[in-house]
């Protein structure tokens, strides 16, 4: 397993590299830019925005450009923001912290719901719970974030007053943890909502396949009990696809859940970057889709190493 890691390892790099240079180019090919804002002030001279290009750096050919972060990047410096000129690796410090904390809690929420849900609803099949627990799944899975999120803010904020809207406290008073509840009930509920009907249709499928093989009919008629049946010879193998899907999902700790942090006004990755691409500040956008797109390829390496774990027949050379 150790020189299969290490090949995969291997293999990301040039990988990476591809990824990179494309997210580059791309963002360089947007129309706009950091100094567009100067383009139509009559006060700034052809003369500042050629100096301003120099003292950016955005007068060298792209080529020269991608080298040059490269060599920082392998300094492990992800460079300075062109709009708030601070360097972005504190000001991904900064709100790292944040996102971690916000997905980290719907994470745990999600598996705390999702696993009992699919589990019961896999044993009960078209019983009422599973009926009832399918079309919640439907429903949860089938509302796009940003309308269920606005629809949440009109009700709970706008009119019945219940939470706030936005933020992580209220601006201007003391820290109190009953004050950060409330915030923290609208953002964490959508991303658990979406997060639970989708794993719990995944689960409960993967549940429903699982029970139906000859194995588990041979454990119950060895007469182990139902729940060591379900705990140790079901649960493992139904929870393969259900770790593939995790693997994509767990970026989003770092990266942040771009629609909903914006929407509630979450000081976190997703908020970041999206304040990012309005002002295409492109050390900002390079470091988060750069970190993004490294975590995918490591999650997805554990979760092929997790697969082995959970399947005694998977072996890797």
């Amino acid at each position: 397993m150790a020189r299969y890691a290490l090949r995969r390892v291997l293999q990301a790099v040039p990988l990476l590299l591809g990824i990179t240079l494309g997210i580059f180019l791309l963002i360089r090919l947007v129309p706009g830019g950091p100094l567009s804002a100067y383009e139509g002030n009559p006060d700034v001279t052809p003369q500042d925005m050629a100096r301003l290009r120099q003292q950016l750096g955005l007068d060298a050919p792209l080529p020269v450009q991608y080298v040059r972060w490269l060599g920082r990047l392998g300094r492990g410096d992800l460079g300075w923001s062109l709009v708030s000129h601070r360097p972005v690796i504190s000001m991904i410090a900064e709100r790292l912290g944040n996102t971690a904390y916000l997905m980290g809690l719907a994470l745990v929420l999600t598996f705390a719901i999702a696993l009992p849900a699919g589990i019961i609803s896999a044993r009960r099949q078209y019983s009422w719970f599973d009926h009832a627990v399918t079309t919640m799944s439907f429903v949860g899975f089938s509302m796009p974030t940003f309308w269920s999120g606005l629809l949440a803010i009109l009700v709970f904020s706008v009119w019945l007053r219940w939470l706030p809207a936005g933020g992580m406290y209220t601006v201007g008073e003391a820290f109190s943890l009953g004050d950060h509840l409330r915030h923290l009930v609208l953002p964490l509920g959508i991303l658990t909502l979406f997060s639970a009907a989708r794993y719990t249709r995944y689960l409960r499928a993967s549940m429903l396949e699982v029970l139906g093989q000859d194995y588990i009919a041979t454990a119950r008629a060895k007469g182990l009990g139902e729940r060591v049946v379900i705990q140790k010879h079901a649960l493992k193998n139904a929870t393969i696809p259900v770790v593939t899907i995790v693997a994509l999902d767990l970026p989003q700790l770092f990266s942040g859940a771009l629609i909903t942090e914006t929407m509630f006004s979450w000081p976190g990755m997703g908020r970041l970057f999206w304040e990012a691409t309005l002002r295409l500040d492109y050390p900002v956008l390079m470091a988060v889709m750069t970190v993004s797109a490294t975590l995918v390829v490591l999650f997805n390496l554990a979760a092929d190493l997790a697969y082995g774990f959970l399947d005694p027949r998977i072996r890797y050379r």
